[in-house]
């Protein structure tokens, strides 16, 4: 198990041998030395050492108020470290839910700090619940709470109360935090600091909210901690429940699951593609983005998981905010790819120059300029989930089918257009296979749609651009010479896009040219059970420095095995990628030479691609007759 930094090594203190590790990794724990918790508003990145390194208040795009894990000196943190020497560290799930335990396993004792976000009360007081307990021995504890509002660019001054400190700040209508606790408090350099020694059986809360003037705080109550924790393991274990998966693979689904339902906005029924910003895809370097908005292109996959899994209510808040998007085209019927969570427009990106970035990856930047790019490919899948939505809850609105007509002109006219795709590169905008196909799928889309339910359309005109566009894309992108589909115009190099290929039906998942495609993407792409987006060495996608593997295009893959006729390939493979997810079964962007997680954390689509591929190769499984799992396998 990989050392967590201390409290010691955060305040400069000694820290013996882990401070020398950590003191090599640049004194930043692994990206993946985290678990979240979360409100539906927000959430709390949790370290193994049991300190909050990334917060943000009072919704997923406001401002960090902790923010260590991108500024180990001025990001902020919250920590609460039991003194313990040579003491192991575990994390895990109370079962069903996303209430999150933190273990130090040492001879002189053990301690557990439990950490939540109660639903009941996101709407008044965004409220994050900390306990400490000591389960064996006697433990002193140190607690430091040490926020930095507003990106740790607004200072702040401190209030201490009976049994509360506030921390307000100095820029007029910045936000107030309110930290409560029945332990003995001092205020030193804009932190609230305690020590305090529990036996065994003892417990403190800490319950760290947001402060607004004229609300009463439901934390004020003399039970709030007792009867939050029972509340939220309720609502958590309630929520899973309703799940409609009962395959083999029940508790990574059920993770992933629950993972997606922290990061859906519930005021707004969207979700960001993750919660953080600023981690980075290759470690010092510059590929590192804000995630904390909503693509379009994740529709189809997160209405698919959500009517797959049962989750209706959740699918059609989602749809209603897609609905709203596409009641606001641009430019004749143009979409943005991606939105902010409340549906505004303005994403531009700002770098925070005063911040260093996770162990010196910089630029660190909140905003992105992607919303300002063509992607294609937007199209097919936002199309792809309103024919989903249509044939679960539909029918579609008249509202939303007028918009849908405006769409497809709109792709019918501009389909042959260059663009950025679905990896938004940041070079020149060139022509590529995956948004020709999902162009395709756009159109082939809305007219099941319109046949299906007898809507007025321009029929024989949507026929003829997706007609003309399928022969396109066979003529241009077809290589005999690589015997593959290419990824773009003018080269020989494959795409991992391209195995969306057969999961959106643009071909059957046993056709030659597909198959000939998959062999192509598995001598160029395929690492083992992993699998690389692109060959950096071969595309100028206008960024510096070689990537990791792409854990989603990796559950791709598996779909694509499964589909194919090669199920138990498929469930080996499947079987090893979930075996690089971290200790808690959370998935990044990216996992790196070793194995680590990189990119923001924890990913949606990853999680998505993962519940889609599960599904899958269940029914693959199932339909060759597998029951208990012993077929055997050649190993791979």
């Amino acid at each position: 198990m990989r050392a967590a930094k201390t409290t010691a090594e955060r305040s400069g203190e000694p820290a013996g041998a882990r401070g020398a590790l950590a003191s090599r990794r640049k004194g930043y724990p692994p990206i993946d030395d985290h678990g979240i918790v979360g409100d539906l508003h927000t959430v709390a990145l949790v370290g193994m050492d049991g300190a909050i390194d990334f917060m943000c208040l009072p919704s997923f795009d406001s401002p960090t108020v902790f923010a260590s894990l991108l500024d180990r000196r001025r990001g902020g943190h919250f920590s609460i470290a039991p003194l313990l020497d040579d003491a192991s560290h575990k994390q895990l799930y109370l079962p069903d839910t996303n209430v999150l335990l933190t273990r130090f396993l040492a001879p002189g004792g053990v301690a557990e700090i439990s950490d939540f976000m109660p639903i009941k009360t996101a709407g008044s007081a965004h409220c994050l619940v900390r306990r400490a307990k000591t389960v064996r021995g006697e433990i002193r504890y140190r607690v430091v709470c040490a926020p930095r509002l507003g990106y740790a660019r607004e200072e702040h001054r401190i209030e201490r109360r009976q049994g509360e400190v506030l921390f307000i700040s100095q820029r007029r209508g910045g936000c107030v935090l309110r930290l409560r606790t029945d332990a003995r408090v001092r205020v030193q350099g804009g932190a609230a600091i305690a020590e305090l020694n529990l036996r065994a059986g003892e417990s403190a809360a800490f319950v760290l909210e947001l402060a607004r003037e004229g609300e009463e705080s439901p934390s004020a109550a003399p039970d709030f901690v007792a009867e939050a924790f029972k509340e939220t393991i309720n609502f958590w274990r309630r929520w899973i429940g309703r799940s409609k998966y009962r395959g083999r693979w029940q508790a990574s689904v059920n993770r992933s699951a629950l993972a997606l339902k922290l990061l859906f906005s519930e005021p707004n029924g969207s979700l960001v593609a993750a919660p953080t910003f600023g981690l980075p895809e290759v470690i010092g370097g510059e590929r590192n983005w804000d995630y904390r908005y909503t693509w379009i292109r994740d529709a189809s996959f997160t209405l698919d998981a959500l009517i797959g899994l049962g989750y209706s209510d959740e699918a059609r808040s989602f749809m209603d905010w897609i609905e709203a998007r596409s009641g606001e085209l641009r430019h004749g019927g143009a979409l943005q790819p991606m939105y902010g969570i409340d549906g505004r427009h303005a994403l531009a990106a700002e770098n925070l120059t005063h911040l260093e970035g996770y162990m010196g990856s910089s630029p660190v930047q909140v905003g992105n300029d992607a919303y300002r790019q063509l992607q294609l490919d937007t199209y097919g899948s936002l199309l792809t989930a309103i024919d989903l939505y249509d044939q679960s809850d539909g029918p579609v609105s008249h509202d939303l089918w007028a918009s849908v007509l405006r769409l497809i002109d709109w792709v019918c006219k501009s389909w042959h257009r260059k663009d950025r795709s679905i990896w938004e590169i940041r070079s020149r905008p060139r022509e590529f296979f995956h948004s020709r196909v999902m162009c395709w799928v756009a159109i082939e889309r809305a007219l099941r749609i319109a046949l299906r339910r007898s809507l007025p359309a321009p029929l024989e005109r949507w026929h003829a651009a997706r007609d003309q566009l399928y022969r396109e894309i066979f003529r241009r992108f077809w290589s005999e010479r690589r015997r593959a589909f290419v990824q773009r115009v003018g080269n020989h190099n494959v795409d991992a896009a391209s195995l969306l290929v057969p999961l959106v039906g643009f071909t059957g998942p046993r056709d030659p040219r597909w198959l000939a495609t998959l062999s192509a993407i598995e001598q160029d792409l395929v690492y083992d059970s992993l699998v690389y987006r692109y060959r950096s060495q071969d595309f100028d996608d206008g960024l510096s420095g070689r990537e990791g593997t792409f854990s989603m295009c990796s559950f791709w893959y598996v779909e694509c095995l499964s589909r194919s006729g090669d199920a138990q390939k498929a469930r080996l493979f499947f079987e090893k990628a979930l075996g690089y997810a971290n200790h808690l079964g959370l998935f990044a962007e990216e996992l790196g030479t070793r194995g680590e997680q990189l990119g923001n954390f924890p990913q949606a689509f990853t999680h998505l691609a993962l519940i889609s591929a599960a599904r899958n190769l269940d029914e693959a499984l199932s339909a060759t007759g597998e029951r208990d799992g012993l077929t055997p396998v050649v190993w791979g």
